[in-house]
């Protein structure tokens, strides 16, 4: 039975947690390792996930935190590229604008994590918060911030393609 639920929460959760890591990333492949990952260790805790206020919250930032970890292993290992670069066709297939995962990956990593947990997945400011590990009133301040960036570049690219 419980395998039915995990079943169901995955196929409702997987793409709005996919977007939301995207959001972070910048990176498609990254991102669905990250959420690959963390839902295999979700399912393997499904009993005490399932309890969890936010489940899909949970998801996140498993993804999030696991990025950290593979980073850290890889930099002893390995030079480090630009990982950074965003290509637009990355988005193909998970209906996100590309022009807006550009925007996002010019934010710093904390209000990225804000706009993926409050936008993506429609969490209110106390579970991203709790999620996050920071106070509801950071969440509403970077949130603040990334909107009013967002809006600044977005604007800024749609007066340029109006010029062409």
């Amino acid at each position: 039975m419980e395998h039915l639920k995990f079943e169901d929460f995955y196929q409702e959760n997987r793409d709005a947690c996919l977007r939301a890591v995207l959001a972070t990333t910048g990176d498609r492949q990254l991102a669905e390792d990250l959420v690959a990952e963390a839902f295999t260790r979700a399912w393997m805790s499904w009993r005490r996930v399932s309890r969890h206020p936010a489940p899909h919250a949970w998801i996140v930032r498993v993804a999030l935190n696991t990025r950290v970890t593979w980073w850290r292993r890889r930099r002893h290992e390995v030079a480090l590229t630009d990982h950074e670069t965003v290509n637009p066709a990355m988005a193909d297939g998970i209906d996100v604008d590309p022009t807006l995962l550009v925007a996002l990956r010019r934010l710093p990593q904390r209000q990225r994590e804000v706009v993926a947990l409050r936008v993506f997945l429609d969490l209110d400011t106390e579970t991203t918060a709790r999620t996050l590990g920071i106070a509801p009133g950071t969440v509403t301040a970077h949130l603040s911030r990334a909107v009013a960036t967002l809006r600044g570049d977005l604007a800024t690219v749609n007066s340029q393609e109006g010029e062409r």
